[in-house]
Formats: C-alpha cells, structure tokens, sequence
C-alpha cells in the first residue's frame, strides 16, 4: 500500500529540527520519502495543502482502565484519591468495563494527535485492555499493575506476590510483540508503598529476562514519599536504584520530589521519566524540576496520567502546561516550545527504546504521523511563523486532522476510523452504571 500526502508542510524532528515543505511517501508502514517525491503509481493520495505533517505523539504515563473513572475522584491528594475513589473503582472493574475504558481512552489519545502510550493497568482484566490496544491500531508499552502489599488496599485488588508475578508473566508471553511488533509488555509495580522488596526484585530478574521494560511511579506526592522513608530508610529513587530498579529500562512517572542525590542517579543511570504536570498540579503534588533533569542530561517525556487526576489525555493541553509552569521558576526562556515538543516527540522516542522508528520523520523511519489544520483564527497569522511555538503554545486537539500509526489512518477529518464514537460512548456510559452498582454507589 502506498501513500502519496501532497504539498505539506513537514516538521520532521529530525537531529536539526528541519521544517521541510513538499510530499511525503508512505509505503506500507514505513515512511519512504520526505520533500520531493518522484511521481508515481500510488493506491492513495492525500491532499495536505496549507497543512503541518508532524510525528504522532508519544505519552509516556497514562491509565487507560481509569478513563472511566472521569470526573469521580477530583480534589484530592494522591493518597487520598487512591485509597477512597480510584482503587475501590478499580476493583469493581471487570472485563467489559476494562475493555471500553481502554478503548474511550484510546479513542481520546487518537483524536489528540498521540500514536504511542506507556499504559499502566489495574490487577486484573489486563488482557481486555490489551484487546483494545490491538482492536485501535494504537502503538503501545503496557502491562497489568502489580500490587501486592498495604494495609488500604480493597480486597478486589489484593494479590500475593507469586499471583502477581505469574499473571504478569502469563500476559508478557501472550501479547508481547503482538499486532506485528506494536504491543509490547512492561512490568507495572504501582509504586513502592504498595509492592514488597521481593515483588520488585523479582521484577527487575524478569524485566532482565524477558528484555522488558519496567514502568512504575516514584517520588509524586510528599507523603508517599515518607512512607518509603519511614519503611525502608532510603527515598524513593534511592530505594529503587538499591534494588537494581534504576537503568534505561526503567520508566518512572512523576519525580515530583527528589533531592540532589536521586537526580544524580536519574543522570547516571539513564532513567526515563515521565513529567506529568497536568496530574502533579490537580493532586496537589507539586512541579517537578523539569528544567533542572534537563540540564542534568536525564531523559524527560511527557505523559496525561489518568483521566480521573487530570481530567484530559491531550497531549496539547501537558505542552502547554509544561512550557509555561516552569517560567516563574526559572525564567521566560526556559522550556522553550522546541524543547517541549521535542519531550512530546523525539525524546518520548527515545524513552520507550524505539529512537530508531518512531519519533520523527524520516525515511525508514515507521509511518507514525499526525496531520494538523492550522488554518484557524487563533494560529494566525502564518507567515513566517514560527512552527513549533504554533504547535506548543497556539495549536489545540482540534486541529488534528489525521493520524497514522503503521501508516493505518486511524483519525480522518478528526473522526476515528474504525470506532463508531457515539456507540462507544453510549456502551461507556452503560459500562459506568454497572461498575458503579458494583461498588453499591449508584
């Protein structure tokens, strides 16, 4: 299958950053050509005139078994949040309800312009979820959450440590590589507070193992990270790189609040981590010191989080957002927009281990793309306008034209494709009702 997309302008996000204007050739999944296209048999032609070619976007922390969960858990600290809404709705999950959450999250993700998620499940139903992200077309990195400690935890949600690590091994072997290489398998230990030392040691074997990557949160919220203090003698970062759970598999969310020691290890250690601001301001965690792990070379993405801390999975709306909350701090200059949209693209890229396919646009290169309208009143004027400051600080969801992932169109005229949006939402809201008679609050 071969596609022709005429007469765009490319923002390709390559090593110089190059906006080239001209064609684009996608032959099956695979970008072939960039700028000048030689004319030639195609089975489809895109006409892009007036429109920006971007790469899709990649989000590095988000839960798509909570998008259902919108609305229902909304000023609270993190602990609070988790142990009162978020878990005891998780645990009244089951596989239908997971499997319309995932795809309502996923639906949302497309239509915003991201191509790649690094998801994190609850315990149980985790192949539902992963239904869905082989149903959708999305890229992904997920994995069912491992939990098998703490005192507050809902009874539907306990799980012994052998459970925990067999299931996520069972799931690892079932999906990881499916859909012609666009799923892959994580680890997911939700956090430290809620996993043993030997869970996560065992993780860190297995992650080795199988050549997986581990994805958990770390350092969000202050009194999470006094609870790891109080139980283990070391901060969170600390605890973790002491356990061997600190290296370039490894995804952390959040590092809202670290001391110069696990900034260093961050550094060392090639640790990838997801800044979340949306999240980290709506729970009332705190800004994580984005400009300063820059500095420091520590490799930063951007993730949503879940739909209930946020309450969007826009990837423009966490651009913005992480542009601007660190001017006061650190003055106008920083987090520039190319840095921003870099964190969106390229380094996301760079975080789930796939540089070399996604993340830019390049020949070779998987045909993972958003297409943008930006002939609009409030990304105007354009003339000599600067791209990536239209993007970061201008553009909004719905801009977002097309989307290609494998170089499939999942969004066209920023419709979905192959979902029927009003039947989703109508089998969403019939998933919700019967989950919440499950936790007996409706």
């Amino acid at each position: 299958m071969k596609t022709r997309i005429r007469g765009a302008d490319i923002l390709t996000m390559n090593e110089k950053d190059e906006m080239v204007h001209g064609d684009l050739l996608i032959e099956d999944d695979r970008i072939v050509a960039v700028g000048r296209v030689e004319d030639g048999q195609v089975d489809r032609e895109i006409d892009a005139q007036g429109k920006l070619i971007l790469p899709g976007f990649i989000h590095l922390h988000v839960h798509l078994c909570q998008t259902l969960f919108r609305g229902r858990a909304d000023d609270l600290t993190l602990l609070d949040w988790l142990r009162t809404r978020v878990w005891p709705l998780e645990a009244a999950h089951d596989e239908e309800s997971i499997y319309l959450s995932a795809l309502l999250g996923i639906g949302e993700l497309l239509q915003s312009g991201t191509t790649t998620i690094v998801d994190m499940e609850t315990v149980h139903y985790t192949d539902a979820a992963f239904r869905a992200l082989l149903d959708s077309g999305i890229r992904a990195l997920s994995g069912k959450v491992m939990m098998d400690f703490g005192d507050d935890v809902p009874p539907g949600l306990a799980e012994s440590t052998d459970q925990s690590l067999q299931q996520s091994v069972d799931l690892l072997e079932k999906w990881h590589g499916q859909g012609g290489g666009r799923l892959r398998y994580a680890f997911a230990p939700r956090f430290v507070v809620s996993c043993t030392q030997s869970l996560l040691s065992q993780v860190r074997d297995l992650a080795d193992e199988y050549g997986v990557y581990v994805h958990t949160h770390a350092a969000e919220n202050k009194d999470e990270v006094l609870l790891v203090q109080q139980r283990h003698g070391l901060r969170n970062v600390t605890y973790l790189d002491s356990i061997g759970l600190a290296n370039e598999g490894v995804i952390l969310a959040h590092c809202v609040w670290l001391d110069e020691e696990e900034k260093g290890i961050l550094a060392e250690r090639g640790v990838h981590v997801a800044h979340c601001p949306s999240s980290n301001l709506k729970l009332a965690s705190g800004i994580a010191d984005v400009p300063d792990l820059l500095r420091r070379g520590v490799s930063v993405g951007l993730g949503a989080d879940g739909a209930p801390c946020n309450n969007t999975l826009d990837m423009f709306h966490e651009m913005r957002l992480a542009a601007l909350i660190h001017k006061p701090r650190y003055g106008a200059t920083a987090m520039d927009a190319r840095t921003v949209l870099r964190m969106a693209t390229v380094e996301g890229a760079r975080a789930v281990g796939l540089a070399h396919e996604i993340g830019s646009i390049e020949p070779g290169k998987k045909a993972d793309l958003v297409i943008l309208d930006l002939n609009r009143l409030h990304t105007f004027p354009s003339v000599e306008a600067d791209p990536f400051s239209r993007v970061v600080y201008s553009a909004t969801r719905s801009e977002v034209d097309m989307v290609f992932v494998d170089g499939n169109m999942l969004v066209e005229r920023g419709h979905l494709v192959a979902m029927d949006e009003q039947h989703l939402l109508r089998e969403a809201d019939r998933a919700f009702r019967r989950l919440l008679r499950r936790t007996g609050e409706e």
